[in-house]
């Protein structure tokens, strides 16, 4: 059984930090078979990619977020961080976390974090 366990979100003024972290279990031995990543929820949006990483460490970044947010990923704890800088309103959402397999594309989510972005 695939389970994404997120934690680290919260509310957080504008300009301010949040880390969020990922920990994954029941694929241990296969962790590094799995591209990692973050989505966001806002209220009333779609879905949307955040960033992703493999297991090499090739990352993949919303336009929206480059330059202000780093993913990286452990692959010996099975854990996946998003280091958020710079927040602002438009970051406001659920951040979910996500495995998908690179050869059978099967995908799995975690339950979400809130992070609100608020003065």
């Amino acid at each position: 059984q695939v389970q994404l366990v997120e934690s680290g979100g919260g509310s957080v003024q504008p300009g301010g930090s949040l880390r969020l972290s990922c920990a994954a279990s029941g694929i241990s031995s296969i962790f590094r078979i799995f591209v990692m990543g973050w989505y966001r929820q806002a209220p009333g949006k779609q879905r949307e990619l955040v960033a992703t990483i493999t297991s090499g460490g090739t990352t993949n970044y919303a336009d929206s977020v480059k330059g202000r947010f780093t993913i990286s990923r452990d692959n010996a704890k099975n854990m996946v961080s998003l280091q958020m800088n710079s927040l602002n309103h438009e970051d406001t959402a659920v951040y979910y976390c996500n495995a998908k397999h690179i050869v059978t594309l099967t995908a799995y989510w975690g339950q979400g974090t809130q992070v609100t972005v608020s003065s």
